[in-house]
């Protein structure tokens, strides 16, 4: 099947991100807010990524422009109508993504994939509200992903092979490397990445080593090109906790138990850069 005109839900940091590469890929996308101030919050910051795009010179004005063209903004579902792919880019809820998808299912066309970009939670589970299981599918970006060159797609019991291709090829399609992840908890990334996060807070938490060491040896003895506290404040604790709360209910593996001073922090609302203080200070 081939894809051409895409919807996006969201347009927070991940959707307004999901949106911008597939409209640089050449893509019709139509992205979904709930109201017009957080949809104009989100295109403008699209517009400001593009722009500074522009002044580092790693694309031309004109392709800003085009880019930019290709972008319908809506506070309406019904705009999903004539899309061939949806792509979910809610917050971290069962019940509001399940919300979505049963919605979305009743105005898309019958060819149309629907897919989520949920970084820990059960995609079947999303399928069943539909009358299309075989065709729902996860499409897992990295934040930023105009720039994070991975895309996990994630393949239900129940989605078909030909729609694991189709997204594999969309994938490709937006210069992403592909991984195919089974539909578990935390797929195969964040897996790995959770309880590596979780455990440098645990050390910084028993006094083993301060947040300073232990990044300074994870990006300059392990390669990694950001610290574990230094990523964990452009992520979000909040999000963090999100997904390692939701990784610990499913498995009950006490590795991805958020510790004590990450609770204590989300309390003070300490979440990192998006509030100007996590485990680093920032300017707001």
């Amino acid at each position: 099947m081939e894809i051409k005109r895409v919807g996006v839900v969201g347009c927070g940091t991940m959707g307004a991100g999901i949106t911008q590469v597939c409209a640089q890929a050449g893509y019709q996308v139509v992205v979904l807010e709930i109201n017009n101030e957080l949809l104009n919050k989100g295109l403008a910051s699209i517009n400001s990524f593009l722009s500074k795009g522009v002044d580092k010179g790693k694309l031309s004005q004109q392709d800003k422009e085009s880019t930019l063209s290709r972008i319908k903004g809506t506070t309406s579902t019904k705009d999903f109508s004539d899309c061939d792919l949806v792509i979910e880019a809610a917050v971290e809820n069962m019940d509001l993504k399940k919300k979505i998808f049963a919605e979305v299912d009743k105005i898309c066309p019958k060819h149309a994939i629907l897919a989520t970009n949920t970084s820990c939670l059960s995609i079947v589970d999303m399928a069943m509200v539909t009358n299309r299981p075989d065709k729902v599918l996860g499409l897992h970006f990295w934040n930023p992903a105009p720039l994070m060159k991975l895309l996990e797609v994630v393949k239900t019991v129940a989605t078909s092979d030909e729609t694991l291709e189709t997204g594999k090829s969309f994938g490709e399609s937006l210069g992403k490397t592909i991984i195919v992840a089974p539909d578990i908890p935390g797929f195969i990334v964040n897996r790995l990445q959770i309880p590596f996060r979780l455990d440098a807070i645990r050390m910084l938490e028993a006094g083993i080593a301060t947040k300073e060491d232990i990044d300074a040896g994870v990006t300059l003895g392990l390669g990694h090109p950001m610290g574990q506290f230094a990523l964990q404040d452009l992520v979000g604790l909040d999000v963090t906790y999100a997904v390692a709360n939701a990784l610990y209910e499913e498995t009950k593996d006490p590795k991805f138990a958020p510790p004590t001073l990450m609770k204590k922090m989300i309390a003070a609302g300490w979440l990192g850069r998006k509030t100007g203080k996590g485990f680093y200070e920032y300017n707001k």
